[in-house]
């Protein structure tokens, strides 16, 4: 893969006491920051609160990576984060991803679990007889499974590698920083202020930050982009006795999606809580990230999953009494759950990048969107990733304009 190092112009140096000022430390902010001060930027990242923080959408124990998608844009910006989640993991000497075979599920009529499976070369498979009956299919349903590319994130330990591999390389990051204006700079550029009154120029800004998405660019530019955070519940459910072994990402047992119209239920092998296993429905209520239930807040979403294991797993995961643990989450859903990747345009031109609306799947993708960014960040375009066959028209603000539905109306 092609690594592309221009150097920061001259200008931008004298004018300027950063190169990139990226905001937001989840995932894709802190592999912005990475990726930027990899190719001799000199970049700051602000977080508004704590670092690692558990009140956005990058904490957690563990997220999936995958490359089947019924949407043939997103396989190649998997696989260009799989090779940089590789190189991250040697740069840093940890280890943060976990293989596992990765399992779809669905009706045959279901149009989307048929187009992911053939979009990353998935084999059919009998559940029976690879998972010892831990699954129980209806009649008419597809299983399919992919034996490369997937497997188990650790989320907050991979934040942290990217963090600190950053800080390491100069960056500097600052926490409890909350930006409350961006605005264009006396020399060019780009001014943000932060509560507290502190006040910071850059060349470039790259805005990351999550479910406050909406709030900071209206604020900003007066733009409005329909991006609406979800809460949503992290649930880890008891594994009957003697199964426990079974479910295990020692033993094989896949990371799996399950297709099933209105349901999109998806989960993890045992991994990080012994005798437990994290099984989760795609999707919750609208809410305010800065005043939400954080407990029981989720709507019905553990109805939801209760009724598919009950249907789907009785003999080997536990549903009587509820999920034995539930963790806040959100999403920033936009209306075609496409993200948002684009420079923000009006006054500030080319010197705002925005990354935002991930709709609850792109974590996985953070290295990749990391890159994208700061390459559109320090070079106007994004090469990397036109060399990987990313296309990133889909991910245009202007998609919006008249159309708010976005790309779903292609679909």
């Amino acid at each position: 893969m092609a690594t592309h190092t221009a150097p920061v112009p001259a200008a931008a140096a004298r004018c300027f006491d950063f190169d990139v000022i990226v905001l937001g430390a989840g995932i894709m902010g802190s592999c912005t920051a990475h990726a930027a001060v990899s190719r001799g930027a000199r970049v700051l990242l602000l977080e508004r609160l704590d670092l690692l923080h558990g009140l956005g959408s990058s904490h957690g124990e563990s997220r999936t990576i995958r490359d089947a998608y019924p949407d043939a844009r997103y396989p190649p910006m998997v696989r260009l984060a799989s090779r940089l989640w590789a190189d991250a993991e040697a740069e840093s000497g940890r280890r943060v991803l976990t293989p596992t075979p990765l399992l779809l599920m669905g009706p045959r009529s279901n149009t989307s679990v048929i187009a992911a499976a053939r979009n990353a070369g998935t084999e059919e498979v009998d559940v029976a007889a690879r998972w010892g009956g831990a699954f129980r299919l209806p009649d008419g349903w597809v299983a399919a499974v992919s034996e490369h590319g997937s497997g188990v994130l650790h989320a907050t330990g991979a934040v942290k590698m990217f963090q600190d591999l950053a800080v390491h390389k100069g960056a500097v990051v600052r926490d409890n920083a909350e930006v409350v204006e961006i605005r264009k700079g006396p020399e060019g550029g780009v001014a943000v202020r932060t509560s507290t009154g502190e006040e910071f120029h850059g060349a470039k800004c790259v805005v990351t930050v999550g479910a406050w998405t909406r709030r900071l660019i209206k604020s900003a530019a007066g733009v409005e982009l329909p991006i609406q955070p979800l809460h949503t519940l992290v649930l880890y459910w008891r594994i009957k006795p003697g199964r426990e072994g079974e479910l295990t990402a020692e033993a094989g047992f896949p990371t799996f999606s399950s297709y099933c119209d209105p349901l999109y239920v998806y989960s993890t092998p045992s991994l990080e809580r012994p005798g437990m296993i994290k099984i989760n429905y795609h999707g919750g209520p609208p809410c305010d990230p800065d005043d939400r239930d954080l407990v029981s807040g989720g709507g019905d979403v553990v109805e939801r999953v209760a009724r598919w294991i009950d249907e789907f797993m009785p003999g080997h995961v536990e549903t009587a009494g509820g999920p034995v643990d539930q963790l806040p989450c959100m999403y920033s859903m936009t209306p075609d759950e496409d993200f948002v990747i684009d420079f923000l345009g009006g006054e500030f031109g080319q010197d705002v990048v925005v990354g935002a609306g991930f709709s609850g799947h792109g974590f996985k993708m953070g290295p990749a969107v990391g890159m994208i960014l700061a390459e559109m960040a320090l070079d106007g375009e994004a090469r990397t990733a036109a060399e990987a066959g990313v296309e990133l028209g889909h991910f245009r603000i202007n998609r919006f304009e008249g159309n708010p539905m976005g790309n779903a109306k292609d679909q």
